[in-house]
This record gives structure tokens, sequence and C-alpha cells, in this order.
């Protein structure tokens, strides 16, 4: 069965689209298939991989039903990573939603029996709980929360997790809390530690892995490649290789509340 993994928190700048494509490149480079859906307006994940989403092939026409996965997927740079790319129409996407019925239930209608071919389908959702995040929850199997070592990251992240034990609550009853990631961390300040401490003091399925802060990671998506394709040797790619290891070793936590 294929895990369906929503990478989401209602903040931006965590790491969100960052973990999407480094998590979905060090899975296909342990010979797992991969599937990433960028539900983005944005599309950052789409660029990050040096793509753009061709002209009606998006995730737009995908979520609206207009066309089968099969006729939109596309291949990236890396053996084993297919995406479905997204472009700024999705940002209408999220109005056309509003009248209908089931509104929240649309990516997962879309995928349901399209998914035969992947082990892993990561979800990129938006820095908001919209309705695009909403269809990405409901559709997903797994939540991964990315955590930004800083203490504004921790402002909202209660409420988020609460928004996800709703969501369970009330439209996804298999939805399961994988883990916290923290990301950006910064072992030379007493911030970074202090952070991770309280996370992890609150969410014990906080992930072993921690993203550093890392100027090469940060460079990678304007070459269009993951980053264990820039930087192999880089303590971020080894870093997301130790999430990829974890997910394929762990099994899934439900979703919690923070106390």
């Amino acid at each position: 069965m294929t895990r369906v993994i929503a990478v989401s928190n209602q903040k931006g700048g965590v790491g969100k689209t960052t973990t999407a494509i480094s998590l979905g490149s060090a899975l296909a480079e342990r010979s797992r298939s991969v599937l990433l859906i960028d539900m983005d307006p944005q599309a950052n994940a789409t660029a990050g991989l040096g793509l753009r989403a061709q002209w009606g092939k998006s995730t737009y026409e995908f979520l609206l039903r207009e066309k089968a996965l099969q006729d939109i997927v596309a291949p990236t740079c890396v053996a084993g990573l297919m995406i479905v790319a997204a472009s700024s129409d999705l940002a209408g996407a999220e109005i056309e939603l509003v009248p209908m019925n089931d509104r929240e239930y649309q990516l997962k209608k879309a995928l349901d029996g399209q998914l035969r071919d992947y082990e892993f389908a990561i979800i990129d959702s938006p820095p908001s709980v919209g309705l695009l995040t909403l269809n990405a929850l409901v559709a997903a199997t797994e939540v991964i929360v990315p955590v930004q070592c800083e203490y504004l990251a921790l402002e909202g992240l209660g409420e988020f997790t609460r928004t996800l034990e709703l969501v369970r609550r009330n439209l996804n009853r298999s939805l399961q809390l994988r883990g916290l990631l923290l990301t950006m961390y910064d072992r030379r300040t007493n911030l970074s530690r202090q952070v991770a401490d309280e996370v992890r003091r609150h969410f014990p399925n906080t992930f072993r892995a921690v993203i550093p802060r890392s100027v090469r990671l940060s460079e990678a998506p304007s070459h269009g490649l993951p980053i264990n394709l820039y930087d192999v040797r880089s303590p971020a790619a080894i870093a997301y290789g130790d999430l990829a290891d974890e997910l394929l070793q762990g099994a899934a936590q439900k979703v919690g509340v923070a106390p």
C-alpha cells in the first residue's frame, strides 16, 4: 500500500518544500518509487527540481479531475522520483472548490486507484490551513511537520497539531502524525538547542534526524537539484538521508495534541 505523506505546517519558511524535495529524492536514492505532488500555488517544489508545469498538465487539472494522473505526471532529474507539477492556476482552485460537495476530498478522490506504481507519495502543501492544505491532509495517511529551530516557530505549533486532530476526527480517521522534523538547526546557538529540547519535550515522536542550517541546502533549488545531487557530502544531504532511513524503519504514530 502506498504511503501518502503530507509535509505540512501553517507557518511559512520552516523548510517544508525543501523537506518534500529532499526526502523524496533520498527515498528514490534508496530504490523506492516516489511521487511528489506540489499542492502549493507558488510551485516552489516544482521549481526546486528545475521544472515548470506544462500547459494543461498541472496539479490544478488533476485536483479538479480534468486530467488523470498518468496524463500529467512528469519525470525529474532523480531516477525513481516523479512529480505532479504546480502552477499559479492552483490558487484559483481554492476558490473553485468552495461550492463543491466534499470539497476537502477532491485530491483523495483524484488519487484513488492511481498510486499503484508508487511506494510513497509526498504532498507539499501551502503554508496555511486552507482548502488546498485540507485536501492534502485528507488524502494523506501520514503527516510530517517541519519545525524551524527558532523561537517564533514554536508559536502556533500547538494550534496546528490541534488542527490535525480535528482533521483526523472529522475528515480522515486514518491520518497519523509520523513526526516533527527539526530544521535549520544551528549547533552554535543556545536558542536552537533550547527550541529542539522544548519540541522534543512536548512531542516524543520528533524525528531523531535533525536538518542543519546550510548554505548548500539554500543554494540547491537555484540549480534545480535536490541536495543529495547538488552536494552529496553536505551535512544536510546526510541528515535527509538519515530521515529517509528513519521513515523506512519506523512506524507511524497517532496524531496527538500538545499538552
